[in-house]
């Protein structure tokens, strides 16, 4: 898929992947709108790239409405919607004992549900478009067991994007649409940032106690050449399943 003038929308874009994968995106001359919770800060970022081919709404992926209007109204800015990449998501620390209710659903409504919801407001959008792409992000946790221990919750949530993914891939191909998963592995980003110290501590001692090293090495600016990559295909070519890890050991 050639980029330049294409639209794309990247949700979670604020910070972390989502934010590597919007400069990636602006890079190779896409339109780019960039979706996140907190407005005031989306807001810093966007006019942090002095670009005006990115802009930003404020929208909560598990709200159907504000993720409808959001789609709408950035289709209508650039006239044109070709891409949408699913990237908002989060994590909470704690064993499946301890884990708190509200937790549970903020991880399970986000991660999976905000996915769903994203899909189907996008759907109508990308139908006739040139080249319609769909690209939900999972995460190793959802496959390999030598991950970050104590979030059991955040890698059910991937895994349950990543097979429906598989059956959304089938739904959409007479329209034209590819859906690829992208599944990443860790990188260096804030994304524990306000996590529980204690229930944290518990998981990483769980953890070592697996293994004394970690893969280590990724940048988030890996994540984003390999959607970049994924958005390069002709119409009728795409990348089902992609796997993105570290591949250096260090000591956890």
């Amino acid at each position: 898929m050639l980029l330049e003038n294409k639209t794309c929308i990247v949700t979670g874009a604020s910070k972390g992947f989502g934010l590597a994968i919007s400069k990636a995106l602006l890079a190779a001359g896409a339109n780019v709108g960039m979706l996140a919770r907190g407005d005031e800060v989306l807001q810093q970022v966007v006019a942090g790239l002095g670009s005006t081919k990115a802009i930003g709404f404020a929208c909560d992926v598990s709200n159907s409405e504000e993720v409808r209007a959001a789609f709408f109204q950035i289709k209508q800015h650039f006239g044109s919607l070709n891409a949408v990449i699913n990237n908002a998501g989060l994590a909470r620390p704690g064993s499946v004992e301890k884990i708190r209710e509200d937790e549970l659903l903020l991880q399970v409504n986000t991660n999976f549900v905000g996915t769903v919801l994203c899909c189907q407001a996008a759907i109508p959008l990308l139908r006739g478009e040139d080249n319609p792409r769909i690209i939900n992000i999972s995460s190793a946790s959802a496959w390999h067991y030598d991950e970050m221990l104590h979030l059991s919750i955040y890698a059910a949530t991937k895994a349950a994007v990543e097979r429906f993914s598989r059956d959304l891939r089938n739904e959409v191909k007479e329209d034209g649409i590819a859906v690829t998963c992208v599944r990443p592995g860790a990188a260096w980003t804030n994304f524990s940032d306000g996590w529980d110290d204690e229930l944290l501590n518990e998981g990483f001692d769980a953890w070592r106690k697996v293994g004394a090293t970690m893969d280590s090495g990724m940048e988030v600016e890996h994540v984003a050449d390999a959607i970049v990559h994924s958005l390069s295909y002709p119409a009728g070519v795409s990348v089902d399943l992609l796997e993105v890890r570290p591949n250096k050991p260090i000591p956890k």
